[in-house]
């Protein structure tokens, strides 16, 4: 039976019983809890730093008002950039790959970005669909595009991580059966082809991160559009 390269794509079952509710359950048994303790061990200090300097780093741009959704996208992260880790072990499935749930992360988050802009600040949720400035012929067409833009940002997001994802997996598996191929045709060429995988194997593992990083930036810029209010401390560039 030929088996198709998407095959490790598809959510596996046993039993009857789809296995991508264990696969997303996975990552909160992985994290331990913080204790009443008034010193923790190093794990809970390097978990708390990360979440720490985290939140900072994306919040500090976002005024106050949007800071209450610090605990939402700081989870978010971490079950992102879990699911993508956990998903480069072998006879694994990575949840992240599918296009329907990356979707369904992105569309309620960036709604809810939208309808608090459009209650809060209306007139200037709305002049974000026409530039000031704009030419009279030019109305109807600006308007037209940024509307397509501000729709197709959910899709943007689903698409880039589920690609990325999609894509590393793919390179990995065909590398992987190159290299066992050729191990008794061509042992040289097999070496230099597990080099290659395990180069390949420590960048899927920075795209992992990375990918679950850029999905919840683009979130947060979404949500600093449409929060207003007293700014908080902006970040230096100079």
């Amino acid at each position: 039976m030929t088996v198709s390269l998407f095959d490790q794509f598809s959510s596996p079952v046993f039993l009857g019983i789809p296995l991508i509710a264990l696969a997303l359950s996975l990552p909160w048994l992985l994290y331990p809890m913080p204790d009443l303790r008034w010193l923790n061990n190093r794990l809970l200090q390097l978990q708390s730093w990360f979440i720490i300097r985290f939140t900072n780093q994306i919040f500090q741009p976002i005024n106050q008002n949007g800071h209450k959704w610090a605990a939402l996208l700081t989870a978010l992260m971490l079950f992102l950039i879990t699911l993508n880790m956990l998903g480069l072990l072998p006879y694994t499935f990575t949840p992240t790959s599918q296009l329907s749930m990356n979707m369904a992360f992105a569309v309620p988050i960036w709604l809810a970005t939208v309808l608090i802009g459009a209650r809060n600040q209306p007139t200037i949720a709305l002049a974000h669909f026409l530039p000031q400035g704009t030419p009279t012929p030019l109305i109807p067409v600006l308007i037209i595009i940024e509307t397509v833009s501000l729709f197709i940002r959910p899709l943007a997001l689903g698409v880039r991580l589920t690609a990325n994802l999609t894509a590393g997996h793919l390179l990995m598996h065909l590398i992987s059966s190159a290299a066992f191929f050729l191990t008794s045709i061509m042992p040289i060429v097999a070496i230099l082809t597990t080099i290659l995988l395990f180069l390949l194997t420590l960048l899927e593992v920075a795209v992992a991160m990375i990918q679950a990083y850029v999905f919840i930036l683009l979130l947060s810029l979404y949500l600093q559009e449409n929060t207003y209010g007293p700014p908080s401390t902006r970040m230096s560039y100079s």
